[in-house]
């Protein structure tokens, strides 16, 4: 993310980049550690991914360090991309974790647990789908971001097309 943010934006501080972090709620959708984010920034300086250009102080506001991607940093970042959008991955699924070992006999607890997961994704999809809408019409995410968030919807909308299929197979008489 650091390294995609200085390579796409140019050079920005800590504060900035987490800011980004923070507004886009990467660490729930994106597994990104916010909080180790100076923590990174630290440790891409001392592989030379990034370097300092310049300290600010704006005001009291405790001094910031203005970082700038190097050359082997983009580089790392093609690396990287290449990477993440060339193999799949699975993360944890403490759902399906739940399912698997917490099991239950009690079938209405079952139920009852997996219709209040359906409202909660039912909710998401109508909150992802709204702020997309609101971000688009403001003029301040392009068509990659539109198809992004509409990939997170297409995603939710099938975990609802799974949890129908599993009501067939829990309940075939209903």
């Amino acid at each position: 993310m650091i390294l995609g943010l200085l390579a796409s934006h140019g050079p920005s501080h800590g504060h900035q980049l987490r800011r980004t972090a923070e507004q886009t709620d990467v660490g729930k959708w994106g597994g990104v550690n916010v909080g180790a984010l100076y923590r990174e920034l630290g440790q891409l300086e001392k592989e030379g991914l990034i370097e300092p250009l310049r300290t600010e102080q704006v005001g009291k506001r405790p001094e910031r360090t203005v970082y700038s991607i190097t050359e082997a940093g983009r580089q790392e970042f093609g690396r990287l991309r290449e990477q993440a959008i060339g193999e799949l991955h699975f993360g944890v699924d403490p759902f399906q974790v739940a399912l698997l070992f917490g099991r239950t006999e009690d079938r209405a607890e079952l139920q009852r647990l997996l219709d209040k997961r359906k409202q909660v994704i039912e909710a998401t999809i109508g909150y992802i789908k709204a702020e997309s809408a609101e971000l688009e019409e403001a003029q301040r995410i392009g068509p990659l971001d539109v198809a992004l968030f509409r990939r997170r919807i297409m995603q939710l909308e099938t975990e609802l097309s799974w949890h129908s299929e599993l009501d067939r197979l829990l309940n075939p008489s209903a």
